[in-house]
């Protein structure tokens, strides 16, 4: 789209149609004839599939409803259509390498593919964690300062001296600006001025977005969220996002959380809408990376068998059709001060690594608890290193994930979901370093994955 006000026009021109239409007519429907269609299938023992053919079908089905659909703009209650043509061109324009970060601490993200030469980076932080302000700043330090963490992002602040933050609220630009305060002190602090962001996590609306977009805040070397809406959907507050960044420059990650067992029915339809995501996110989102991250319609987490199948498949359907650089978040349903937490962060890496995906995290305790830390953000770099390392392949990688599945998978049916602890309960907030029980916990964990095989 040689005009990004265009998609403005378009958002108010369109064919109208009713939010719940869309949802059932549009979305659902096509999501259900498009599987058929194409023969999308998902078995419960094929955790990561090794099959091509599975990965090319799933991207020409994305590709044919993005074609189809569109976007559709909430706040008109239109379609935004977007030409094929375009959306070819969107997908031949998708950065193949980006920049984050300046100086010694900049880092170079690639649009891997499968096999790739090229090692996964990783994203530290509690992406989207409500994180109490008074150990805000130590738990991003606890992510920043791990060696193997290459960018950070971070949690929200939904307190700001004891106030509440409210969406649309002059109170969610302080947030935001004190949110980006303390990111910058922690890499400061660790030693890592340069170290490229994803932040303004406490940016709900436009405004906080908006007041960060200056070089105090957010650098142009930095990158915030642009997000898309279930399922398909922008709104002018998200569009603003993406206005925004036209002359300043910020770099803008496309966001779609695709909720599995939602609209697009099961695995096979859901990777359906994601990959259709991402082709219409290049444009609607002008965005420079896809965070990929789907979430279970019940539990939340990514480390479903469900949610990693669809996980595994759009990465591959990319790495193999459309190489783009994608960034997979890891939300476990355990929070810190389990072994549980751990099991399931190694699974998550195994999968997005092997699946030519980079790796942001860890939203622990589905991100809903502040129960979190940078040692699960230690262990997901770890793990997603030495699957590199050992070239696994996707079949290796399947066996890997259905054994750490043994290790995990009763916390979803359990009552009270496995939540953890808080951080300042595994951390020692002082010197920012896990406490004896956590880290001993971390270790015995780590040793047994070595003597199961993992180059650790």
């Amino acid at each position: 789209m040689e005009n990004y006000l265009e998609l403005l026009d378009r958002a108010n021109d369109g064919t109208y149609i009713s939010e719940e239409n869309w949802d059932l007519e549009k979305i659902s429907a096509t999501a259900r004839r498009l599987v058929k269609k194409y023969h999308l299938e998902w078995d419960r023992s094929q955790i990561i599939s090794h099959d091509p053919a599975l990965a090319d079908a799933l991207f020409q089905a994305g590709f044919e409803m993005a074609v189809e659909l569109g976007a559709y703009c909430r706040s008109t209650e239109r379609i935004i259509k977007l030409r094929q043509d375009e959306i070819e061109d969107g997908l031949k324009s998708m950065r193949q390498s980006l920049v984050m970060g300046e100086g010694k601490d900049a880092r170079t993200l690639v649009a891997r593919r499968l096999g790739d030469d090229h090692p996964p980076l990783f994203f530290g932080g509690t992406p989207g964690t409500a994180v109490p302000e008074r150990f805000f700043l130590a738990n991003v330090i606890s992510n920043v300062q791990e060696p193997l963490i290459d960018l950070a992002t971070c949690g929200t602040l939904t307190e700001v001296d004891g106030r509440t933050v409210r969406t649309g609220h002059p109170m969610e630009i302080v947030a935001t600006r004190r949110e980006l305060e303390y990111m910058r002190t922690a890499i400061r602090q660790v030693g890592r001025p340069g170290m490229g962001m994803l932040a303004a996590q406490s940016s709900v609306s436009e405004l906080g977005d908006l007041a960060a977009a200056q070089e105090r805040y957010l650098r142009p070397c930095d990158s915030h969220l642009v997000p898309m809406l279930n399922e398909l959907k922008m709104d002018f507050r998200n569009i603003s996002r993406a206005v925004n960044s036209l002359e300043y420059g910020m770099i803008n990650a496309s966001l779609a959380c695709v909720i599995v067992g939602g609209l697009g029915g099961g695995p096979a339809g859901s990777a359906v809408v994601n990959v259709a995501s991402f082709i219409v996110a290049n444009l609607t989102c002008l965005a420079d990376y896809h965070i990929l991250h789907p979430i279970h319609v019940r539990h939340a987490a990514t480390s479903t068998r469900e949610v990693l199948w669809v996980i595994s498949s759009v990465g591959q359907a990319f790495a193999r059709n459309a190489p783009a650089i994608i960034v997979a978040d890891i939300y476990p349903k355990s929070g810190a001060g389990t072994k549980e937490l751990l099991y399931e962060v190694a699974a998550n890496a195994i999968v997005n690594s092997v699946s030519a995906s980079h790796l942001e995290g860890c939203g622990s305790a589905n991100g809903t608890l502040p129960n979190c830390s940078g040692l699960e953000a230690r262990l997901m770099a770890e793990v997603g290193l030495a699957v590199f390392r050992m070239k696994m392949t996707l079949k290796e990688a399947n066996d890997w994930a259905l054994k750490l599945l043994l290790h995990y998978e009763h916390i979803f049916t359990q009552a009270d979901g496995n939540p953890g602890l808080p951080f300042d309960q595994v951390y020692d907030v002082q010197q920012v370093q896990p406490l004896d029980f956590w880290q001993k916990m971390y270790a015995e964990v780590k040793t047994e994955l070595k003597s199961e095989g993992l180059l650790l």
